[in-house]
């Protein structure tokens, strides 16, 4: 995520109707087919942010801190959606394979800090090429598409 999208996808999340910050994670979580779930550490704060700026409007319901966004934060997030490169900031993984490609993707960092942890030149020279040989061969797929 760019900086500042964060923002903009809890905007988003809240198109769908008020929710505490947990179901807004789940919501974002869903829409982009588990390849992005915020941390409560980034979502609660940028959720006080919003309401200080009168992007969101909050009330306790039982527990709960539940939001909801405003006409005020409607209107940045109709504004966000007309920038270049603004919208999709959230796609979703229908067609598929985006969450098969990130988790593969996740599992190739493992392999990697494996590697790196055992400090030894050869290894490391060895990794150091596979992962540019597969870096070049993803850029080759991509002149090919």
């Amino acid at each position: 995520m760019r900086r500042g999208d964060t923002r903009f996808a809890l905007l988003s999340a809240l198109v769908d109707g008020p929710g505490h910050g947990y179901e807004l994670i789940q919501r974002l979580e869903d829409r982009t087919g588990g390849r992005w779930k915020p941390s409560p550490g980034s979502v609660y704060p940028t959720l006080q942010l919003l309401e200080e700026t009168g992007l969101v409007r909050s009330e306790q319901r039982d527990d709960k801190r539940v939001y909801e966004i405003t006409e005020a934060g409607q209107a940045a997030l109709a504004e966000r959606a007309d920038e270049p490169g603004g919208a999709p900031w959230m796609p979703s993984d229908e067609g598929g394979g985006h969450r098969a490609l990130w988790h593969a993707f996740g599992q190739l960092g493992m392999a990697v800090k494996q590697i790196g942890v055992q400090s030894e030149p050869g290894l490391i020279a060895q990794a150091t090429t596979i992962v540019n040989d597969a870096r070049r061969k993803l850029y080759q797929l991509l002149a090919e598409a």
